[in-house]
């Protein structure tokens, strides 16, 4: 029996001659495979289904990807699902936003069959040994809540998204110690995740915002580390 053959993917797009192709490889794969044509559609069958990560194309009609990836994102059973955007628009500024908005990884149209099962399986791989190897933990004044994706401060509760939590996590654990971006994007997206070396930056804001500038440093021109 296949490793995969217990893990269902749900793989939204508007085309279905790519969803079919789709289907039939990761099948090959032992992935079972759910399908959705339009961003609403999908959004149910994750609520109903939980699928262990979405395939979501961005260019489609009336709900388009990023808005079905911002609503994952915002809900509290479907938020720690990866999610990975099939696009035709290879450009940074889309990059940027989708993983803003809390995507792992690009796949770039016209899709490479071997690329896309090298990707999903790299991101399922990086989730499972996130899954294993967090722990809950306390740093400075933060508890940090590992089952949850939340950090406690006193009185107060802060969920993050999984990329922001586990990018926290990575340097609270190695407090004091500066790590560069290659290193972030390593350790927390994968080795095998192509995405710019702007997407630490722009969870490093997020962090910032919710729990303040107190804890995370900027070393100008090599990286960031947790405060001592």
């Amino acid at each position: 029996m296949s490793k995969n053959s217990k893990k269902t993917i749900l793989v939204v797009d508007d085309e279905k001659d790519l969803l079919d192709l789709i289907e039939y490889n990761l099948k090959k794969e032992g992935y079972l495979v759910l399908k959705a044509e339009n961003g609403e559609d999908g959004i149910a069958l994750a609520r109903d289904e939980r699928p262990s990560l979405v395939l979501l194309d961005i260019m489609m009609p009336e709900v388009d990807g990023i808005e079905v990836c911002r609503r994952m994102r915002k809900d509290k059973e479907l938020k720690l699902i990866p999610i990975i955007f099939l696009t035709a628009r290879s450009d940074e500024k889309t990059e940027i936003e989708g993983l803003d908005i809390g995507a792992d990884d690009f796949i770039t149209k016209p899709i490479s069959t071997s690329k896309l099962i090298s990707r999903i399986n790299a991101v399922m791989r990086r989730y499972d040994e996130n899954e294993i190897k967090l722990q809950n933990f306390k740093i400075h004044d933060l508890e940090i809540d590992k089952d949850r994706y939340m950090v406690i401060r006193g009185e107060q509760e802060f969920q993050l998204p999984r990329k922001e939590f586990e990018l926290l996590y990575y340097l609270a654990s190695k407090k004091g110690k500066v790590r560069d971006r290659q290193t972030l994007l390593n350790k927390v997206w994968g080795d095998n995740i192509y995405v710019v070396d702007r997407t630490v930056d722009v969870h490093i804001r997020k962090i910032r915002e919710k729990l303040g500038d107190d804890y995370i440093e900027t070393v100008k021109g090599v990286g960031y580390k947790f405060r001592e």
